[in-house]
């Protein structure tokens, strides 16, 4: 069998071949899967985030050298739901060196979560906010994370301030 079609096989997970095949592997091999898969699943949803960047960085009008990193800040949803990366770049920058991120001592607003959800559906990528919010369930991010998109290496890293 090839690696194509494999994947074949592979995108149709609850087809009754693969579900049995799954179900007749030892629990060590299932953990296994398991771990590979979500590892696949978070790198793809860093390509995404990647993409989604570089079209939002290619959108931009500028006389200036052009953006090589995109920096995004956690942000929390409910207070039940813990934090999330905000959809919105919270900076760009040409050089390597990381912006002053640090949060600024403001009034907190309580914003309601239906007003908060309008906005996010108004002016947020759909694809960039989905993939920043999965990215965010498999890894919390805590307050002091940011998230730093590298456009020419195609990395996406947390880093803490």
């Amino acid at each position: 069998m090839t690696p194509v079609e494999l994947a074949a096989l592979l995108s149709k997970p609850t087809s009754p071949l693969l579900r049995e095949a799954i179900r007749s592997l030892p629990l060590d091999q299932v953990e296994a899967l398991v771990i590979e898969g979500l590892a696949a699943t978070e790198d793809a949803l860093r390509q995404i985030v990647v993409d989604r960047v570089a079209a939002f960085v290619a959108e931009q009008e500028g006389d200036g050298p052009a953006p090589m990193t995109a920096y995004f800040t956690p942000t929390e949803r409910r207070a039940t739901e813990g934090l999330t990366w905000s959809p919105f770049v919270a900076a760009l920058a040409s050089t390597e060196e990381i912006p002053d991120l640090r949060h600024t001592s403001t009034q907190v607003v309580c914003v309601p979560v239906d007003e908060a959800e309008l906005a996010d559906a108004m002016f947020a990528d759909p694809q960039l906010s989905h993939a920043l919010t999965r990215l965010a369930s498999i890894d919390e991010p805590g307050h002091e994370d940011v998230l730093r998109v590298h456009l020419p290496t195609r990395e996406v890293t947390r880093v803490r301030l």
